[in-house]
């Protein structure tokens, strides 16, 4: 596996010679610095932990000054472990978006847009009970009925109902990098990223 920590930026347009348009995602990703390399003998597994992101001295406790300063490298804030990382790099070392190439195919890592409690119509795409009618006024965005008869008496675990909705860890497969762009540390994916603008997202392949 190869990855990379980023930072979403936004969304673009590319147009190809013909006209065609692509929508693509910004991220800023990297430079990431190696703080620590993991080897089975040592940690039981194979891993490379990446750092992004800078972080001032006051707000870093010892503890985490003390592993910094193990790898040489100052405060980050976002702190990330590769398993079975492929690209050959020692503690200390800048990991940047430059493993990556042009059509490539990666995943991407975020975490979803948090919209609150939501009810079922616009969590789970219910269509609700239905019309007005006989004295009902507020039965359009309504689940309807939850549970069965005298069969189960109870209500099912797992029924969809209304509740806190998005704030989950989303993976977005096979995205291809339309563009990249070394000298600003940014990559343009072909589609949409999970996060709002200025999240942390996870590069991998």
């Amino acid at each position: 596996m190869k990855g990379i920590i980023g930072k979403k930026i936004g969304m673009t347009s590319i147009f190809s010679a013909d006209g065609k348009q692509t929508p693509c995602t910004i991220i800023e990703a990297g430079p990431c610095t190696v703080t620590q390399v993991k080897t089975a003998e040592t940690d039981g597994y194979n891993a490379h932990q990446l750092a992004f992101g800078e972080k001032t001295a006051k707000h870093t406790n010892a503890s985490e000054k003390g592993h910094f300063a193990k790898s040489g490298s100052d405060p980050k804030k976002f702190i990330k472990e590769f398993r079975d990382y492929s690209i050959e790099k020692g503690a200390g070392e800048q990991v940047t978006i430059e493993i990556f190439s042009e059509g490539e195919k990666v995943d991407v890592v975020g975490t979803s847009k948090g919209k609150g409690f939501q009810g079922v119509v616009k969590r789970h795409g219910f269509s609700g009970v239905g019309e007005q009618s006989h004295g009902q006024h507020d039965r359009q965005r309504a689940p309807g009925s939850i549970g069965n008869s005298s069969d189960a008496s109870r209500v099912f675990k797992g029924m969809r109902m209304a509740g806190r909705m998005g704030g989950d860890r989303v993976k977005v497969k096979a995205l291809k990098i339309v563009k990249i762009f070394p000298e600003k540390n940014y990559i343009l994916v072909a589609g949409s990223v999970p996060g709002h603008n200025g999240s942390i997202v996870y590069i991998q392949k």
